[in-house]
């Protein structure tokens, strides 16, 4: 079973102290890509030594992500980075991300995180690049957002889907969107599975979003790619379908999107 994890972050510091042990397990697993998205200037070294290290696995995105716009005095330097590094044509980037709008510490800035995300869609839209979205406690907010881009073309994952049937509709009737499906799935009171028996198959994709959102039964635990088996488990459980073709189709999906050879 070949498993493509879309959003993942193997850069992170959690992974310092046995990195290589942590993509041999993935790759025993069957993830054979991970989407690794940028967060911001701080981490850009970490995620480029990790794409290097594993050039035919790891594949990177450029973005801003919203929680590195709050109460940062250098965000639209930031963005002016994101847009530079997209340019400079240095390295291949596979979609802009991670972007999107997080309120869930504050609306403070919600102004700000409105006008990085709405940069970096225009950013996705010139390069012919998918976008890949992060929406916390602002689906009302997001929703308004896409809605400016209606007709443009865009499209992307909104990832670690957390919305109603109703935001999966407007959502989609805004762009060419998959939806993506983490270890929030195998909780006890998610409202994923009841969903996903609506949602098609066509529509999702499968990720970690290690070193976060680990699965049942490792909560409170590390998460790490190789868990992304559960994750396809328990979509299979929910949907009906064999496990294998869940990893298969939900690959598929990720290669029409990300435009990578088909797994």
């Amino acid at each position: 079973m070949k498993i493509v994890d879309t959003h993942t972050h193997p850069f992170d510091e959690a992974f310092d102290g046995d990195r290589g042990e942590v993509m041999a397990r993935a790759r025993e697993a069957g993830v054979v890509k991970m989407l690794c998205p940028a967060i911001d200037s701080e981490t850009h070294e970490r995620l480029f030594a990790l794409c290097d290290r594993y050039p035919d696995v790891c594949l990177p995105m450029m973005g801003l992500h919203p929680t590195s716009v709050n109460d940062n005095p250098r965000w639209r330097e930031e963005l002016e980075t994101v847009g530079r590094l997209l340019a400079s044509g240095a390295r291949r980037y596979w979609a802009v991300g991670e972007v999107g709008l997080d309120l869930y510490w504050s609306r403070d800035c919600l102004d700000r995180q409105v006008e990085a995300f709405e940069r970096q869609a225009e950013l996705a839209l010139h390069y012919d690049l998918p976008l890949v979205i992060h929406t916390r406690d602002a689906w009302p907010e997001m929703i308004a957002s896409l809605q400016r881009f209606a007709g443009r073309g865009l499209r992307g994952v909104m990832h670690a889907f957390s919305g109603t049937w109703e935001d999966y509709l407007a959502v989609l009737a805004c762009g060419d969107f998959l939806f993506g499906i983490g270890g929030v799935v195998t909780y006890k009171k998610s409202s994923l599975p009841e969903l996903l028996q609506r949602l098609p198959l066509d529509r999702i994709v499968l990720e970690t979003d290690a070193p976060y959102l680990p699965p049942v039964p490792y909560r409170g635990k590390r998460n790490e790619p190789a868990y992304i088996v559960r994750v396809c488990e328990r979509v299979a459980e929910a949907t009906g379908l064999p496990a294998e073709e869940v990893a298969a189709a939900t690959a598929a999906n990720a290669a029409r999107m990300f435009g990578f050879t088909s797994v």
